[in-house]
């Protein structure tokens, strides 16, 4: 162990936290001071770079007039006539349209106008040669069979019905069915035409026609008017008891 008269005491060097608090203080102001310079600086430059690239508004100048300064008005008692425009009339006046007097001597006097009363008795009569007076029965006459659809107001409705005649043959072998056909009405409610529409067997076919073909209907009416109609009906062939 050394002797106590050779310890040298430590000296301080004159740095510690009091001075590291003064420097701190001291970086933390210069810092806060030119942050503050740039941010501002950055902000001065934005607008003044926008203000120079502004476009100038127009210049308007606004002239006040006194009431002294005001020119009357025209009168409108002196306005001067619209200037006549001159038009160039044709060179050859034309000459179609012009009437020509006929002189009287061509005109005959002895010319007289018929009556009425005169012409009547030259004219023949319309009725001459009609027999009856009217009362002879005018009869319709339908030349082709209507379409297959037509518009009517009132639908013919049958006032004479016939049950078809059952075949024999059908009888005894026992056949039944139904034959369903169309009926061609014509304007006075007569029978004209019998088409087969479709058949459970052909034997009862024709006497289906036959039977159709005697049927009376009042006639179908369409506009105060009877037409020519197709009338769908079906004849059923049944054997009672069975």
């Amino acid at each position: 162990m050394s002797d106590l008269t050779d310890f040298v005491p430590y000296k301080s060097s004159g740095y510690g936290a009091v001075e590291l608090k003064m420097a701190y203080q001291k970086y933390v102001s210069q810092s806060l001071v030119f942050a503050t310079l740039v941010n501002f600086g950055g902000i001065g430059t934005y607008y003044g770079v926008g203000k120079l690239l502004e476009e100038d508004e127009p210049i308007r100048t606004v002239r006040i007039m006194k009431y002294s300064d005001l020119v009357a008005p025209p009168s409108l008692q002196n306005q001067q006539a619209a200037p006549q425009v001159a038009v160039s009339a044709p060179a050859v006046k034309p000459n179609v349209g012009i009437p020509v007097p006929v002189p009287d001597a061509e005109v005959s006097p002895e010319q007289t106008i018929a009556t009425q009363t005169e012409l009547s008795a030259v004219a023949p009569s319309s009725t001459e040669g009609a027999t009856g007076g009217g009362s002879e029965d005018i009869k319709i006459e339908d030349d082709a069979p209507p379409p297959d659809f037509v518009a009517f107001e009132k639908e013919p409705v049958a006032i004479k019905q016939v049950k078809p005649t059952y075949p024999e043959i059908a009888l005894r072998a026992g056949i039944e069915g139904t034959v369903y056909v169309k009926m061609w009405v014509d304007k006075e409610g007569k029978v004209r035409k019998v088409v087969i529409l479709k058949s459970d067997a052909e034997i009862f076919n024709q006497p289906s026609i036959d039977a159709g073909m005697q049927f009376v209907f009042t006639p179908a009416i369409m506009q105060k008017g009877p037409v020519s109609v197709w009338v769908a009906f079906p004849f059923k062939f049944k054997l009672t008891g069975r």
